[in-house]
């Protein structure tokens, strides 16, 4: 289960679970849509912009597609949005995320610093999830990427990202995920 927040915060639909995004979840990104039902229905509240207090490296794989890798230390501070969501709104993720399927894994906690200059704040600092590459080929990645990543997900890095219904239906995103690892170019 998710990192919680004080119940009196999100009483609602008891969104208790903090999961810090870094990529097409985020504002302004294709996969956005999901998070903004979510608020709708009262699934997920936005709690700002955080950046993570440790360093990760956060990489593109097959049709620029951000990676969070599970490599503390390597990396920098990655930037991103925090939500807090209901175990439905967890649900709907994971399945976003494909964490049934191998393609990422929701891990945590990892400690998040709000963004902005505003250290006063009470709620400032925080533990949340977050999904990472799954194992079984986040290390392969971190090497395809010149052991390089960004400190966050924006315009130019997403440069060329393709959504899954524009990719190839043939094959399974795992399997995308093998031929662009074993390429000599970036795909």
């Amino acid at each position: 289960m998710g990192m919680e927040v004080a119940a009196e915060e999100e009483p609602k639909k008891k969104c208790r679970a903090l999961i810090f995004t870094y990529g097409t979840l985020k504002r302004g990104f294709s996969n956005h849509n999901l998070i903004q039902d979510l608020v709708l229905t009262g699934d997920a509240v936005f709690r700002g912009a955080y950046t993570t207090s440790e360093s990760f490296p956060l990489v593109c794989g097959p049709y620029r597609v951000p990676f969070l890798l599970n490599i503390p230390g390597s990396g920098h501070p990655v930037t991103g949005e925090l939500y807090a969501v209901s175990a439905y709104g967890l649900s709907r993720m994971d399945e976003l995320e494909g964490t049934s399927r191998g393609h990422y894994q929701r891990l945590g906690p990892i400690r998040v610093t709000k963004a902005a200059a505003a250290a006063e704040e009470a709620d400032d600092e925080a533990e949340a999830e977050a999904y990472f590459a799954d194992r079984s080929y986040e290390m392969e990645l971190w090497k395809k990427s010149g052991k390089l990543g960004f400190r966050w997900y924006g315009e130019k890095e997403a440069k060329g990202y393709v959504k899954r219904k524009d990719r190839p239906q043939n094959l399974s995103f795992l399997e995308h995920i093998r031929i662009f690892l074993s390429s000599s170019t970036d795909q």
